[in-house]
């Protein structure tokens, strides 16, 4: 089976001393991400609804005004991510996280944290599932550009054991146990905004690291499990969601300055869309076809090896698959296309000179040399490839969504009438 295991490298901002540091890592050019294109300046803030595992748990950006001082997020927020992405690379955490910490550490995500919403109108709805391995910060370049025209975006962070590693709260008096595989965080504090700056004084923080398969376990089993509930959590951020804009009151177990009340009313529910890289991807095509209220699916790059073949009958809502030259195969490809067989509105396109990471933060956040030689970039530029993967997704939006925007004007990239996109057929 293909896997979704992906490979990076880090290097450091272009600033000061580091400077040196980043050239002997790979690169010479600045490394950050994009700023929005759109027309509207973006916030974010944190969201845990129920501090249970079985809560919700996601990253919302969203249509802000921005006034005074700005603070901006770390793209890291907290170091245990570090060692989460070190084990998941089977790398050993005593080295391997440091050097995470310093390559990405610093890196800030252009956003207001907790900046005042904009409550001017009515916003549709993404809710992004990131990949294996990932976390919810990692998908940063592609959520900000949604928001910044005019989405409100939902970058969930999945507790199925898929994240490289996550967190949620227990409480000593509900069970005294501690579940198999977490571990209670005391050793690196909350690091800056886009982190809890205290935690909850009757909570126990737990952290749940990425679950790896055992010698003798199935690995489609193992996945097939996972994408479902996977999209269960998708389904409770938009019930979430939908409990903030009926004005239901929201207590956020993450402390944060963002008054939620101020939404209410300001979500179009009948413009919802789900959206996802990789194992993300599979998730969205899942979704749309279990919770009807998912108008149309945008997989980036999506891994289809763990949806079962019954999915290949059912009616789906319009789905919209942006590949990248290198990840998908044929026998990926000819799965997507099984997707006509019921008359479902299927598009497909290839990125071409695009890798799997090109679709993500890190092909903004490394060295060019490094880059290539772990395929965190391709041989098309990082910061068009992205552009390609935004238009297309936006210009597919608004056709299924019936947004009235000027999104259309990439139309033509949904035909595969563009530089570097071939439409499969």
């Amino acid at each position: 089976a293909v896997t979704d295991r992906w490979a990076f490298c880090g290097a450091t901002e272009t600033s000061g001393s580091d400077t040196a540091v980043q050239r002997s890592m790979g690169g010479v050019q600045s490394l950050e991400l994009s700023p929005a294109k759109g027309p509207h300046k973006v916030g974010c803030t944190d969201i845990m609804a129920d501090h249970t595992k079985q809560g919700s748990f996601f990253r919302l950006y969203y249509p802000c005004e921005i006034s005074g001082e700005v603070k901006h997020p770390l793209w890291i927020p907290r170091y245990e991510y570090c060692g989460g992405l070190a084990d998941y690379l089977e790398r050993s955490k005593r080295w391997c996280a440091p050097v995470l910490h310093l390559a990405f550490g610093y890196h800030e995500i252009p956003v207001g944290w907790d900046a005042p919403f904009r409550a001017a109108e009515k916003y549709p709805l993404i809710i992004f599932s990131h990949g294996l391995g990932a976390f919810r910060t990692v998908y940063s370049a592609v959520c900000i550009e949604m928001a910044s025209q005019g989405f409100v975006v939902a970058a969930v962070e999945h507790r199925d054991e898929s994240a490289c590693t996550t967190f949620f709260f227990k409480s000593p008096a509900e069970d005294l146990q501690q579940p198999i595989g977490t571990t209670t965080s005391t050793e690196h504090p909350p690091e800056g905004p886009g982190s809890p700056q205290t935690r909850p004084p009757i909570l126990e923080e737990e952290w749940l690291p990425y679950r790896k398969l055992d010698v003798a376990e199935e690995d489609f089993s193992l996945r097939n499990q996972q994408v479902h509930l996977r999209v269960e959590e998708c389904s409770r951020a938009l019930d979430l969601l939908a409990d903030i804009n009926n004005g239901k009151l929201i207590k956020n177990v993450l402390p944060g300055d963002l008054d939620l009340s101020v939404m209410k009313g300001c979500f179009d529910l009948q413009r919802v869309a789900v959206m996802g890289h990789s194992f993300g991807g599979s998730t969205a095509i899942l979704a749309v076809a279990k919770d009807q209220r998912f108008r149309c699916a945008v997989a980036l790059d999506g891994w289809m090896f763990p949806l079962t073949d019954d999915i290949y009958s059912k009616v789906l809502r319009p789905v919209f698959f942006v590949n990248s030259q290198k990840f998908q195969t044929d026998d990926s490809i000819n799965k997507m296309k099984r997707l006509y067989s019921t008359g479902n509105e299927i598009k497909i396109i290839t990125i071409v000179g695009s890798v799997h990471q090109s679709q993500t933060d890190f092909t903004l956040l490394t060295g060019q040399l490094l880059g290539m030689a772990f395929e965190t970039k391709g041989s098309i530029d990082p910061v068009e490839g992205l552009d390609i993967t935004n238009k297309a997704s936006l210009a597919f939006l608004q056709r299924h969504l019936g947004l009235q925007k000027d999104f259309d004007q990439w139309d033509a990239l949904l035909e595969g009438d563009g530089h570097h996109v071939i439409l499969i057929k």
